[in-house]
């Protein structure tokens, strides 16, 4: 009897594991409750799951985040700096919904409007940072749907820079995912993303994050949520783990707990089926070539291997490398310059290239060149 109940434990135990790993590796459109949906990996941009991924819709607040893209560029370039003075406008101070109260006239800086903006989703505040960079609202939505149609988000018209509710101001999940993998190029964004708590005005104005999955998702980064009642409640989380970063949209729940869960549940598939695999320079690429009519008869070579591979956990084995070399080269050659290539295979296709370059100057062989080294050896 003992060993009856033992081996019914284990046989318990071994069936839970097998469900478990068999959830934790698939995920339907079932799982997601939402109406639209993407995971994207932020290194490459591959699509890891969408549902719905270009159906039109309204996005509330997660407008923000191109309005947020717009002002970090305005930043690296210089047009704006984060201690520049941006003055509350009679439209801005308007705007209504979420925001933190400008009044007309009242200033604060870039960096604390970025911060309201962000952790409060201040549409006020929104506004003042678009008017500081463009002068008006409605010139920085030019530019807004200028630098879409650039990232190719070809669902997407925005007609204001906060999402308030406007007929005709729409766009997709894949859209979403295009610039949220925009915005977070600029690595400073995470400084104000990752705040749960903060304060404005000296204290006297409470900041609190609208992103609840700081307080319970492992790895969370950001990024930006949104609710109005054409949009419903929507969310573009993004988290890291062991250098994967994803990017999580879900655009149309019906409440902000369930786009919490399904931002969780994009998360937790693309981290327990995917990783990064960083190739490293194979020393078959460190080599000697020949060269013809040269003043030296061999050049060395170099490779440098920058870039990374999203693989499905488990699938390295399927990485392989050809290296095409020729056995010898025409002088003269330059340092620098491309003698062969490295390519990386998965399963048999191409998925990446990497050049193998010169790694020394070998000069054109001539007599003057000869009598000239001959000349310098004899006075030695």
């Amino acid at each position: 009897m003992k060993i009856y109940k033992i081996f019914t434990l284990f046989m318990a135990a071994v069936s839970l594991m097998f469900f478990t790993q068999v959830k934790a590796f698939a995920i339907s459109d079932k799982d997601i409750t939402a109406p639209a949906a993407v995971l994207m990996d932020s290194e490459t941009g591959e699509v890891l799951y969408q549902k719905n991924p270009h159906e039109k819709r309204a996005c509330a607040s997660i407008t923000k985040v191109m309005t947020l893209d717009l002002v970090m560029e305005a930043l690296d370039n210089g047009r704006i700096k984060w201690t520049d003075t941006v003055t509350a406008s009679e439209h801005a101070s308007s705007m209504g919904g979420s925001d933190i109260w400008l009044e007309p006239g009242e200033t604060m800086t870039v960096d604390e409007m970025v911060k309201a903006t962000i952790v409060a989703s201040a549409n006020d505040a929104a506004v003042a940072l678009a008017e500081h960079i463009c002068g008006s609202e409605d010139e920085f939505v030019v530019m807004m749907n200028e630098k879409a149609k650039k990232l190719g988000m070809k669902d997407t018209v925005f007609k204001n820079c906060n999402g308030l509710d406007e007929e005709g101001h729409i766009t997709s999940a894949y859209d979403v995912a295009l610039m949220s993998r925009d915005l977070i190029r600029h690595k400073s964004i995470f400084k104000y993303s990752q705040i749960w708590m903060d304060t404005l005005r000296n204290g006297k104005t409470q900041l609190v994050n609208t992103n609840k999955l700081l307080k319970s998702y492992n790895g969370i980064t950001g990024l930006k949520t949104g609710t109005t009642s054409q949009a419903g409640s929507c969310i573009s989380a993004t988290a890291e783990r062991d250098g994967l970063s994803l990017i999580a949209v879900v655009l149309g729940s019906k409440t902000g707990k369930d786009r919490f869960s399904d931002a969780a549940v994009l998360l937790d598939y693309g981290f327990a089926n995917y990783t990064v695999y960083t190739p490293k320079s194979p020393d078959e690429a460190f080599t000697d070539i020949t060269v013809t009519n040269g003043m030296n008869d061999k050049v060395k070579t170099e490779t440098e291997i920058n870039g990374k591979f999203l693989i499905k956990k488990g699938g390295d084995k399927d990485i392989t490398y050809d290296i095409t070399l020729p056995e010898s080269i025409e002088a003269p050659v330059n340092k620098g310059d491309k003698i062969g290539k490295i390519t990386y295979k998965r399963n048999g296709k191409s998925i990446a290239e990497y050049p193998i370059n010169s790694a020394e100057q070998v000069e054109k062989i001539s007599f003057s060149k000869i009598f000239d080294l001959i000349f310098k050896r004899l006075i030695k």
